[in-house]
C-alpha cells in the first residue's frame, strides 16, 4: 500500500515562498564544518605555496618601424586592402630558433645552478658562487643533476644529488651522469676532462666547507628549442608597431636578461641585413679597383720608359686644349660604358637570381642617378630583405612568402622595362661623344710622332687615374654609410621586473575560503534533497495535511516509561504538553478513545501510547491502556507484565474481562496486554465482543488509549477507527520516509478519516530542527525539545544525571547515515 505507485498531483498545493530563515538557520548550524573545512584548504593553499616553484612573467617592448621611401610606397600596391603595419613577419623572427640562438650566445645559459634545499627547486643563476665553463668544441655530453660539495676553500667533490621525499613535490629534471666525474675531488679552474667530459669550475664568490649546490649542464641545441618556445610576441594595440616581447621563467632575473638579448640581437639582425647592402656595394668596388690598379701601374710604367727613351720633358703647350677636350670626352665615353656595365650586369643578375635579390647594388652607390631606378632597386632589395628574413621561420608555400613573391615579379617586370631604355639612351649618348672624341683625335694626329705617342699614353694614363680615384672615393662613401647605419627599430622598454603568475596566492586563497564553504554546503544540500525522510517540522507541514498537534523529544535513558519514572526530563515535559492538547479535544465525551498508530512499525506509536496513557494517569485521570497491536505486542515487556493472557484470550472466550484488565505499580494506570499472538487478528477485532469490550470501559475508565498496528502495513487498524474519538498518527523524525505519508494525505482528502492529528517523535536536541517559536496550526501548542541552558538549568532533569559534553561531532557523522 505504501510502496505503490500513488498520484501525488492532487496534494500539490499552492507554492509556498522559500523560508529564508529557516535555511539560513538548519545550515548555519554546521559552521564547524565550514570552519575546518576552510581551515584545511587554508593549510593546503599554504603548503602549496611553499612547495611550489613560483613563475613570473618578464616583459619587454621593441618599436617597428616602417621608413619606406616616397617612390616605394607610391609603387607599392600591396597595401591597398590592407594595413600597413603587418607585423606577422617581425612576430615570427622573434620566435624562430635563429634569433634565440643569436641571443643565448650572449648569455650563460648552458649551465643551470640549484640551492642545496629539500623545500622546493630555487635556481641560483648570477647569484651561484661558481661559474662551469663547458668546452663545447669537445663532444660534451648534457647531463643530470650534479651535487658539488665543498671540501676546503680550494677543493670539491662532485656526486650524485642526494634525493629525498621532498623531491616528488619539487619534481627536478633528471638526465644520464658521467660516472667517471663523480666521487672525486678536484680544484678549481682545473680542468675535469673525460671521454664524455670537459668543463672547468670557476669559483666566483668564497664558499664554506660543507656548502653545497648542485649545477645541471645542458645541450645547446636544447635550450634554443625551450627558449624559442618559452617567448611570446604580441602587438601593443591594434593601430600602432609596438612590440610586447615577454616569457615565463622562474627566475626573473633569467628571464629579463633573455628577453634583452632577445630584443638587441633583433636590432643587430636588423642592421645586419641593412649592411649587407653596403658590404655588397664594397666587394664590387674592391674588385674593381683590383683591375684598375694593375691597369693603371701597367700604363704608368709604360710612359716612365717613354719618357727616359724619347727624353721628353713636356708636351707642346700649342696641343693642349685640343688634349685637354680628348682627355675629357674619354673620360666620359669611360663613365657612360661604366654604366652600360652596370646596366647589362644588373641585367644578367636579375635573370640570374631566383627570387633573393638581397645581394644587389644600389645605382646610386655606384654613381648611376636615375632615381625611378633608384627607387626600383631600392623596392626590389626591401622585398627580398623581407622575405629572406620570413623564409627563416617558415617555408616558401606559406601565404605571405607568395605574396611577396608576385610583388617581386611585378618589380622585375618594370626594373627590365626600365633598364632596357637607359641601355638605348646611354649608347646614343656614347655614340654622340665617340663622334666628338673623332674629330679631336683627327686634329691631334698633326702633332710630331714621338709627341703623339706619349700623348697617347699619358691620355691612357689619366683615363686609369680619373677612374681609380672614382672607384675610391665611392669606396669612402660605401664605408661611410656602413658606418653611419643604424636600425630603423629601437626598443622601447627593456625588461626590468616580473610578475608573478603562478601561484597567484590571493587567488588561491581565495578559492580557499571559498571551496572550503561551498563544498560541504553543496554536500549538505545534496545530501539533504536526496535524503527522503522527515527531518525537521517544515518539512513535516509541508509533506503531511493533517494537523500537527505535538512533538516529542528524543529519549536517551534506557527504560520506557520516561513520564513515570522520570517526571522531571524534557521528554516528559513534552508528553505533558501532548496531554494538555488533548484535553481540549473531544471534551465533551465522558470516556475518551485515543488511537495511537504509524505508517510503519518502528515509528514509536507504542512508546508514545504508553506514556501518553502514563501522563493522563498522572494528571488523575482513570486510564487504560490497551494493545490492540496483536501481530507484534510490545506493551506487555515495556511494563513489565506478563503476555499469556490478554484481549486476544479474551476475545477467543479463554480469558474474562477482569483477567484482562491489570493495574500497574502507577496510580490510576491500567493496561490490557494484547495476549499470544492469534492466527487471525483482524478478524477478532472484527467481533461485536470487541465493541462491547470497549463499551464497557466507559463507565469505568475515563480515557483509553489504544495502540494500534501501523495502518500503512495491516489492515485492522482502519477497522479499529470507528472506535476511537481522537486518533494519533506518529511520524519519527529522520526514520519516516515521505512517501509514507502519501496515503494517509489520501485518506485525509477524500474525507475517510476524522480526527486525525500528526505527532512528531523521536526530536533530536540540535538536529535538524526548527523552531516555529509559537503555536502550530491545529489544537494546542508545540513544545520543541531543547538543550539544556542557562536557562533551563536542571529543572527538568535530574541533579544525579551526570553533565553530557557538546555533540556537535556525533550529529554531525549521524548526517551521515542514509
Amino acid at each position: 500500500m505504501i510502496d505503490g505507485k500513488i498520484d501525488i498531483s492532487k496534494f500539490e498545493e499552492d507554492v509556498k515562498p522559500i523560508d529564508i530563515k529557516y535555511y539560513l538557520i538548519k545550515y548555519f548550524r554546521y559552521w564547524p564544518l565550514y570552519a575546518v573545512c576552510i581551515f584545511l584548504g587554508l593549510i593546503i593553499v599554504f603548503l602549496f605555496h611553499r612547495y611550489t616553484v613560483e613563475e613570473y612573467e618578464v616583459r619587454g617592448s621593441i618599436l617597428i618601424k616602417r621608413n619606406a621611401s616616397p617612390e616605394v610606397r607610391i609603387l607599392d600596391r600591396s597595401n591597398i586592402f590592407s594595413g600597413g603595419n603587418n607585423l606577422e613577419n617581425d612576430i615570427l623572427l622573434f620566435t624562430s630558433k635563429n634569433l634565440a640562438a643569436e641571443a643565448l650566445k650572449k648569455l650563460h645559459f648552458d649551465v643551470s645552478y640549484f640551492a642545496a634545499t629539500n623545500i622546493k627547486e630555487i635556481e641560483l643563476y648570477d647569484k651561484s658562487p661558481i661559474k662551469v665553463e663547458v668546452d663545447w668544441d669537445f663532444p660534451q655530453m648534457e647531463t643530470g643533476m650534479i651535487m658539488l660539495t665543498m671540501i676546503n676553500e680550494e677543493q670539491f667533490r662532485l656526486s650524485r644529488e642526494e634525493k629525498s621525499f621532498f623531491d616528488l613535490i619539487a619534481a627536478k629534471a633528471n638526465g644520464p651522469l658521467d660516472e667517471d666525474i663523480l666521487d672525486k675531488i678536484y680544484g678549481f679552474d682545473e680542468e675535469i676532462y673525460t671521454t664524455r667530459t670537459k668543463f672547468k669550475v670557476t669559483k666566483l664568490r668564497p664558499m664554506k666547507a660543507g656548502e653545497k649546490l648542485s649545477f645541471m649542464i645542458h645541450n645547446p641545441a636544447t635550450i634554443i628549442d625551450e627558449y624559442a618556445r618559452s617567448i611570446s610576441v604580441r602587438p601593443l594595440n591594434s593601430y600602432g608597431t609596438v612590440l610586447q616581447v615577454s616569457m615565463v621563467s622562474t627566475v626573473v632575473e633569467k628571464g629579463r636578461d633573455y628577453v634583452n638579448a632577445l630584443m638587441d640581437s633583433y636590432l643587430d639582425y636588423d642592421l645586419k641585413e641593412k649592411n649587407r647592402i653596403s658590404e655588397n656595394t664594397l666587394k664590387f668596388i674592391d674588385e674593381q679597383m683590383y683591375i684598375v690598379e694593375d691597369s693603371l701601374r701597367e700604363v704608368e710604367r709604360r710612359m716612365l720608359n717613354f719618357k727616359v727613351e724619347n727624353k721628353l720633358l713636356d708636351v707642346n703647350s700649342e696641343f693642349g686644349g685640343v688634349l685637354g677636350n680628348i682627355q675629357n670626352l674619354e673620360e666620359t665615353i669611360q663613365n657612360i660604358e661604366f654604366e652600360l656595365g652596370y646596366y647589362k650586369t644588373l641585367q644578367a643578375y636579375l635573370l640570374e637570381k631566383g627570387k633573393d635579390y638581397s645581394d644587389v647594388v644600389a645605382p646610386s652607390l655606384v654613381g648611376v642617378g636615375d632615381s625611378f631606378l633608384n627607387g626600383l632597386i631600392a623596392q626590389l632589395i626591401t622585398l627580398s630583405l623581407d622575405r629572406r628574413k620570413l623564409l627563416t621561420v617558415v617555408e616558401e608555400r606559406h601565404p605571405n612568402v607568395t605574396e611577396i613573391d608576385s610583388q617581386i615579379d611585378k618589380i622585375r617586370e618594370n626594373i627590365f622595362e626600365n633598364i632596357n631604355n637607359l641601355v638605348s639612351n646611354t649608347e646614343n649618348r656614347k655614340a654622340q661623344v665617340s663622334q666628338k672624341l673623332q674629330d679631336y683625335t683627327a686634329e691631334f694626329s698633326k702633332l710630331p710622332q714621338a709627341e703623339s705617342n706619349y700623348t697617347n699614353i699619358f691620355r691612357e694614363y689619366r683615363l686609369r687615374e680619373n677612374l681609380y680615384n672614382y672607384l675610391l672615393e665611392k669606396r669612402a662613401e660605401a664605408g661611410i654609410a656602413k658606418a653611419s647605419n643604424v636600425s630603423d627599430n629601437s626598443i622601447v622598454d627593456y625588461a626590468r621586473r616580473g610578475s608573478l603568475i603562478f601561484p597567484k596566492k590571493s587567488q588561491n586563497y581565495g578559492m580557499a575560503v571559498g571551496l572550503g564553504f561551498f563544498i560541504p554546503l553543496a554536500f549538505l544540500l545534496g545530501f539533504h534533497y536526496l535524503n527522503n525522510r522527515i527531518m525537521d517540522q517544515i518539512q513535516l507541514k509541508n509533506s503531511i495535511r493533517i494537523p500537527l498537534l505535538g512533538t516529542i523529544g528524543l529519549s536517551t535513558k534506557e527504560t520506557n516509561m520516561i513520564v513515570a519514572e522520570h517526571p522531571k526530563s524534557m521528554v516528559s515535559e513534552s508528553f505533558r504538553s501532548l496531554r494538555s492538547a488533548l484535553f481540549y479535544l473531544a471534551s465533551e465525551k465522558k470516556s475518551k478513545r485515543i488511537l495511537v498508530t504509524s505508517s510503519v512499525s518502528g515509528e514509536g506509536k507504542t512508546f508514545i501510547s504508553l506514556n501518553l496513557a502514563a501522563a493522563l494517569a498522572l494528571s488523575g485521570k482513570k486510564t487504560v491502556l490497551i494493545g490492540l497491536d496483536l501481530r507484534r505486542p510490545k506493551i506487555s515487556e515495556y511494563v513489565g507484565v506478563k503476555n499469556k493472557v490478554g484481549l486476544s484470550s479474551y476475545l477467543v472466550d479463554k480469558a474474562t474481562r477482569e483477567e484482562i484488565i491489570i493495574p500497574t505499580k502507577y496510580d490510576n494506570m491500567y493496561i490490557v496486554p494484547s495476549g499470544p499472538v492469534p492466527p487471525n487478528p483482524a478478524e477478532l477485532l472484527l467481533k461485536d465482543k470487541m465493541k462491547d469490550f470497549l463499551d464497557s470501559l466507559n463507565d469505568e475508565f475515563e480515557v483509553v488509549v489504544m495502540d494500534t498496528p501501523p495502518l500503512g502495513l495491516v489492515s485492522e487498524t482502519m477497522d479499529l477507527l470507528r472506535f476511537s474519538d481522537v486518533n494519533l498518527y506518529i511520524i519519527r523524525q529522520d526514520y519516516t520516509h515521505k512517501k509514507y505519508l502519501l496515503m494517509i494525505n489520501d485518506l485525509y482528502a477524500n474525507d475517510q478519516i476524522r480526527n486525525f492529528y500528526a505527532v512528531f517523535n523521536g526530536l533530536k536536541a540540535g538536529g535538524d530542527i526548527y523552531d516555529f517559536g509559537g503555536y502550530n496550526y491545529g489544537y494546542g501548542y508545540n513544545y520543541s525539545y531543547m538543550r539544556k541552558s542557562k536557562y533551563t538549568g536542571n529543572y527538568y532533569e535530574d541533579d544525579s544525571d551526570p553533565k553530557r559534553p557538546s555533540q556537535w561531532l556525533d550529529k554531525f557523522l549521524s548526517w551521515f547515515r542514509v
